[in-house]
């Protein structure tokens, strides 16, 4: 379905702005910049908001939600905002038994790695999202020309937190399933997919103005496997918003060599981590498909001179694909300082 007429991108006089123009293919006169995990807990008055409540509660709760989003576009002047959730929420909301483990992230009560376990996770009733829409209609309310910028977790990192029972570097158990037991690892996969898929349309209808699948642990797969095991599955999750026709973006940590097959689920955008420069992956992408990236998050601390030119550098190499959004080749650190953020912003909006 297209999007409804009150969405903000369909109203009287609307004016792409950089952001968007740039996920459409176009160079805007100004580089738009923005980063993973802006919102949260690099700034200091994120920390004072959340004093006493718990981070899945923070997401569910519009009015903190909504806050929480918009803290660093008005301390950093970037040029969007990214929904502040977590992957694990449709998950939460599905009925699943998983928390927030401080220091450790997702824990579930109980790993999913059987047939049962698989047919035993429960449907996702679309009306407990409406915590989600709320804060979304709360922050684009805010953000005036601003865009927003949907959140999801991609279906294979979310089956990993399910198999493995919380965070796994290597997702032995999870890469396991997927060769072991076809069906089921299919059958988890879809359930993967169609709850995220959920999820990002929820928030795209209610009024972001684009979409970002996040693949966290895709990284630890081999090209094959990615394409014949979870390539298909994160294509389904993307069905409702590629129907809304919103642009589209993709992000894996150390995903380089399945660059190709991640903008094949259909994206319109392709995140890079700070691995590969920006003109090898376009070059790998034929060139032809507008790119997001690429700052080291561990350069944050070096010296400004040094971090200038890495930033001066990824702006270059950037100029390789039709488009370029500035962001990190990964989120901000917990302990960043959030006045470098905003020189950067400042620096690429004059220089990019």
């Amino acid at each position: 379905m297209p999007l409804d007429a009150s969405h903000p991108t369909l109203a009287d006089g609307y004016v792409a702005p950089p952001l968007i123009r740039a996920y459409r293919g176009e160079r805007p006169e100004t580089t738009p910049v923005w980063f993973m995990r802006q919102a949260g807990r690099s700034l200091p008055e994120y920390r004072e908001l959340r004093v006493g409540t718990d981070m899945l509660d923070a997401c569910l709760t519009p009015e903190l939600a909504s806050e929480i989003t918009l803290q660093p576009v008005r301390r950093h002047g970037v040029d969007a905002g990214i929904f502040f959730s977590d992957i694990v929420i449709p998950v939460k909301l599905a009925g699943v038994d998983v928390r927030i483990v401080a220091g450790r992230g997702p824990v579930l009560a109980e790993p999913v790695r059987t047939p049962a376990d698989v047919a035993a996770l429960p449907a996702l009733d679309p009306t407990a999202l409406d915590p989600v829409r709320e804060a979304v209609r709360l922050t684009v309310a805010q953000l005036g020309a601003t865009p927003l910028i949907g959140f999801a977790g991609a279906p294979y990192t979310l089956a990993s937190y399910l198999v493995e029972g919380g965070p796994s570097k290597e997702q032995l158990k999870t890469r396991a399933l997927m060769h072991s037991d076809p069906g089921t690892w299919s059958a988890l996969l879809t359930w993967c997919a169609d709850i995220t898929g959920v999820f990002l349309e929820a928030q795209l209808e209610a009024g972001a103005s684009a979409g970002q699948l996040f693949d966290s642990w895709a990284g630890s797969l081999s090209l094959a496997d990615y394409t014949a095991h979870v390539a298909p599955h994160s294509s389904r999750a993307l069905e409702p918003a590629r129907a809304l026709g919103v642009p589209l973006v993709h992000f894996g940590v150390g995903t380089g060599e399945l660059l190709a097959a991640m903008h094949g689920v259909g994206v319109d955008v392709m995140g890079v981590d700070w691995r590969l420069p920006l003109d090898e992956a376009s070059r790998r992408l034929g060139g032809t498909v507008p790119l997001q990236g690429n700052i080291d998050p561990a350069l944050l601390a070096a010296p400004w001179p040094v971090l200038e030119a890495h930033v001066r550098g990824v702006l270059d190499r950037g100029r390789a694909a039709p488009a370029h959004v500035v962001n990190l080749g990964h989120g901000v650190p917990p302990d960043a300082d959030p006045t470098v953020l905003t020189r950067i912003v400042e620096f690429v909006h004059a220089h990019g």
